[in-house]
């Protein structure tokens, strides 16, 4: 197998080959890569809740604990969070799939149907019933990639809410984690 870069690729080539892995046919690999899903959240300077599903997460480091999450560079979540300099994740458990769904529609009406609340000290709203733990984190850099900024994250609370299954979101569908055998 040998990896290709296109630094060094004549024009014509690296536009072939952009096109046969453009948006779609990425985003078809992608969906074979199941994962948790996850709402991330914040608060703008007139105090107002913003949040969206988000399923470009991962842990960067255990020391200092930092995540990655990629927002959409116009995304008013994203707005928030660089105002504030923080930001909290969401992970949903297997019965949050409605919520999911909600916070990827763009609902402007979401945090009046969605159960949350900011404790003292929180980064951002936790969605108290569809989260199964909380992450709040505070910004150490952004990184911007294409039409996303990729935002680091250093965690400095976690809070659990409940012990269930995550959910899962993968091949376009969503799922609960299965039971152990």
């Amino acid at each position: 197998m040998s990896t290709l870069d296109l630094a060094t690729t004549p024009a014509d080539e690296t536009a072939t080959i952009r096109e046969a892995t453009g948006p779609d046919r990425f985003r078809a690999l992608m969906s074979g890569f199941p994962s948790g899903v996850a709402i991330v959240t914040a608060v703008d300077e007139d105090h107002r809740p913003w949040g969206m599903t988000c399923s470009a997460l991962c842990s960067v480091t255990v020391d200092p604990p930092t995540l990655l999450v990629g927002m959409r560079s116009q995304s008013p979540t994203l707005a928030a969070a660089l105002h504030t300099g923080t930001f909290a994740v969401n992970l949903l458990h297997a019965k949050g799939r409605e919520t999911a769904e909600l916070f990827a529609s763009g609902d402007p009406d979401r945090f009046t149907v969605t159960a949350w609340d900011t404790p003292a000290g929180g980064a951002g709203p936790h969605l108290t019933e569809a989260a199964r733990a909380v992450a709040d984190c505070r910004i150490t850099e952004t990184v911007r990639v294409g039409g996303q900024r990729m935002v680091f994250g250093e965690v400095y609370g976690i809070r659990e809410l409940a012990d269930t299954e995550p959910l899962l979101y993968g091949l376009r569908s969503y799922r609960a984690w299965p039971s152990p055998a």
